[in-house]
């Protein structure tokens, strides 16, 4: 068996993993999309490093969109095989994969009308997300599928986001039956909202994150209380605007209900809280369709608060006009929108507008690529470019890195911890900064893991054995 690292690889986004067996049967994990605003992810976007007509099938680990947002893309270029994935992921990429493609014609037609330059041509149209959701199939948790004569897959709870799921294979090879594990994204030991990882199987290959493979989260206790002085200090004290950008899956409902807590508990300021995303808006409704993967304390909670995000000064916003209105705005308030890493969406406009203001606070509340926007304003950049616009940073930024969906070093060891490492033939570290993994593959290695191997964009490995 061979692995070939097409994505995610020294990297943190854009994950894609293909298996090939012997007998050429071709299996995808993940078909993610490269983040960032350097051309060299723009281009490695345009080509897979593969060619999609070869894969037989693609299973799906969870629906963000570094790790799903190409699947229209493989799909346009001839990729005719089963998408396997959760119940809540395939709902969810109805609308994600969807809103990639309305962003990415929108901010093309943006950039062209404006005479900014810079915006490629789409990837894919709405036609293209269409074909590939006709495609999907989904699984349930915790039970073998047979998906060929070679192969079974069965998904385990990860704890990442509503869907995320550990991809468990065995894939036959003559005689040989291997046995891999695929974590896709790593979530916390204890969540805000969803139930936390549970252990999978035994494996003898395993493909892993390390997103936050050298540093430690704060608790969520303490993270919340750091929240609210935020909020203080810039909404009563300075009278002025906090811009949280949030990925609309995950981190926007957290954020929510932090404030829905507070809310409750007569802390929060009488300030109106604006959540400025139809995508946000919509995946929170589906995470409300979704309750069984709730943890005790939401469920508790909920005993008595029936609606864990939404209260009286909580606004969702669809319609681009009431967008634009909340800029009119001459008052404090809080505005939670997409993207996370600031690449795209109404955030970029809500920065933009906010961002030369010594009275407003930008609130980074996860990972951000490096080259990314979010990654630079959080790296200390004191000048950006918005759609050609310079703009000095005059507002403060804040970053909680609690609030991110990825587990610590020590929480991914944790995850792993139900695996008997002698019994591991190959340890792959992914999705990570190079830097980041050599410091986590000590910290596993003190753990008593050994056969670490951190693999570069294009590296095909062989499996023997």
């Amino acid at each position: 068996m061979k692995i070939h690292f097409e994505g995610a690889a020294q990297t943190v986004t854009g994950s894609k993993h293909l298996l090939e067996t012997d007998t050429g049967l071709k299996i995808l994990l993940d078909c993610g999309m490269f983040q960032g605003q350097e051309s060299e992810k723009e281009r490695e976007n345009q080509h897979f490093g593969f060619d999609p007509m070869d894969v037989d099938m693609l299973i799906l680990s969870h629906a963000h969109i570094d790790h799903s947002g190409l699947i229209p893309r493989l799909v346009k270029q001839g990729f005719k095989g089963p998408i396997y994935c959760t119940e809540p992921t395939k709902a969810l990429c109805e609308i994600m994969l969807a809103d990639s493609a309305h962003i990415q014609m929108s901010d093309f037609k943006y950039s062209q009308k404006g005479g900014f330059g810079g915006a490629h041509e789409p990837l894919y149209d709405i036609d293209d997300v269409l074909d590939a959701l006709e495609l999907f199939e989904t699984r349930s948790y915790d039970e073998w599928h047979s998906l060929h004569e070679d192969v079974a897959l069965m998904f385990t709870f990860v704890g990442h986001i509503i869907g995320s799921a550990c991809v468990n294979l065995r894939v036959k090879e003559g005689k040989k039956t291997h046995r891999i594990a695929y974590t896709g994204d790593i979530g916390r030991k204890t969540h805000r909202i969803i139930k936390g990882w549970e252990p999978f199987p035994q494996a003898e290959i395993i493909i892993t994150e390390s997103t936050y493979g050298d540093r430690l989260h704060g608790d969520i206790v303490s993270n919340e209380d750091k929240l609210l002085e935020i909020v203080h200090q810039t909404c009563v004290e300075n009278k002025g605007r906090l811009i949280i950008p949030a990925f609309s899956l995950g981190r926007t409902q957290e954020i929510v209900h932090a404030l829905d807590k507070m809310e409750s508990s007569g802390k929060l300021p009488p300030v109106k809280v604006f959540v400025d995303s139809p995508l946000s808006t919509s995946a929170t409704e589906i995470v409300k369709s979704f309750p069984q993967y709730y943890n005790k304390a939401i469920k508790k909670y909920m005993e008595r608060d029936s609606q864990p995000f939404g209260f009286s000064n909580l606004h969702y916003i669809r319609d681009v006009k009431y967008s634009k209105l909340i800029n009119k705005l001459d008052e404090p308030c809080i505005i939670i929108s997409a993207s996370g890493m600031i690449e795209a969406g109404r955030i970029l406009h809500h920065v933009a507008n906010n961002i030369e203001s010594e009275r407003n606070t930008l609130l980074i509340v996860g990972y951000c690529e490096p080259s990314t926007l979010g990654g630079r304003l959080r790296a200390g950049a004191k000048e950006i470019k918005i759609y050609g616009r310079e703009l000095k940073v005059k507002a403060r930024v804040e970053v909680l890195d609690a609030y991110s969906a990825h587990g610590d070093y020590e929480e991914m060891i944790d995850y792993l911890s139900c695996q008997e490492p002698h019994l591991i033939k190959k340890l792959f570290l992914v999705h990570g900064k190079y830097e980041t993994q050599t410091t986590y593959r000590d910290h596993l290695t003190k753990a008593g893991f050994h056969h670490i191997e951190i693999p570069d964009q294009g590296d095909t490995v062989e499996i023997t054995g």
